[in-house]
């Protein structure tokens, strides 16, 4: 399994957000220079996230972006799901995280040993990835010494 950039960068944004905004509306500007991820893309990822749910949008001269939840209620397995098309350990058996689009018959359907070691290990993945917060982030953030730029509310 290989996560895109688009769920890599939208899950650092998301924390960037929680750990640095303080619940004011964060500014794309400064999300981009301390994250070091373009403008445009963000922007492109922060309309999947608000179509998920995850974010909002403020316009105006005290506007940006903040986060729809408090973070103890988004989940990185929620986030993943709203910038992933498909997350699979292989394109065979396994739980994905979400149904794929599609999703090709196996000719050792049932039949397969090894289709037991994806499905354990998709679920053991799904448990982490949804028992994990963008609190939980924040948390080891703030144990890791990552210092907090404050925006101004």
């Amino acid at each position: 399994m290989r996560l895109s950039t688009k769920s890599r960068y939208g899950l650092r944004a998301l924390f960037d957000i929680a750990y640095n905004s303080g619940g004011a509306p964060a500014q794309i500007q400064d999300i981009s220079r301390r994250q070091q991820i373009s403008p445009r893309y963000l922007e492109q990822i922060f309309q999947t996230l608000k179509r998920a749910g995850i974010l909002r949008s403020k316009r105006g001269p005290q506007g940006g972006y903040c986060l729809a939840r408090k973070p103890d209620e988004i989940t990185v397995l929620e986030i993943l799901n709203a910038t992933e098309q498909d997350v699979l350990l292989v394109n065979c058996g396994g739980t994905p995280l979400r149904k794929p689009r599609r999703q090709t018959e196996c000719p050792f359907e049932g039949n397969c040993v090894t289709q037991t070691v994806w499905e354990e290990a998709s679920t053991l993945i799904n448990n982490l990835f949804a028992g994990m917060t963008l609190q939980t982030l924040c948390e080891r953030g703030q144990a890791m010494g990552i210092e907090r730029e404050l925006t101004a509310g």
